[in-house]
């Protein structure tokens, strides 16, 4: 059973950052987030302060500039994964793609939860809250849609009619 906190780094636009534990679901406050502390203190980070919260691997990353370790901000390639395809502007200019899910929580809450495209570095998710984004654009749907069906053809008979002689 997992923990209900997972270890995030969370950006701030004033290019500072804080590290600690967050809920799986941040965005179930409107108003902040909370953030229990390496430390064990409790901080609260008002939305309008949240640049992004990176879902890491490692708190301890060693890079005090990019702690997220977040290189690859574009994919190079068309994903692989199912989900929709997300590029955005934040509002402090950067840009970012990612993929989400295809489903009511891009209309609920206070922001998006985006798989990065680089999944192999530090972050594994990242959490966007809807104040950051200046522009969205859903670049493609990727996944399993719905197959078509071909006609059923008539299935030949392998042996004929048999009938009995009478």
């Amino acid at each position: 059973m997992g923990s209900q906190r997972k270890p995030v780094i969370v950006r701030k636009f004033s290019r500072d950052w804080c590290a600690g534990y967050a809920d799986q679901n941040p965005g179930l406050n409107p108003e902040a987030m909370e953030l229990l502390d390496t430390g064990g203190k409790v901080h609260t980070v008002s939305w309008d302060q949240v640049k992004w919260v990176c879902y890491v691997r490692d708190l301890n990353g060693g890079d005090p500039q990019n702690p997220e370790r977040l290189l690859h901000k574009r994919f190079t390639v068309r994903p692989r994964t199912s989900g929709l395809w997300l590029r955005m502007t934040l509002t402090d200019g950067e840009e970012l793609e990612g993929l989400a899910a295809n489903d009511r929580s891009l209309v609920d809450g206070v922001g998006l939860l985006l798989t990065p495209p680089d999944t192999r570095s530090n972050t594994q998710r990242i959490y966007i809250p809807r104040l950051a984004i200046q522009t969205l654009e859903v670049v493609s749907l990727i996944g399993a849609g719905a197959r078509k069906k071909t006609a059923a053809e008539p299935q030949p008979e392998l042996f004929g009619s048999m009938q009995a002689d009478e």
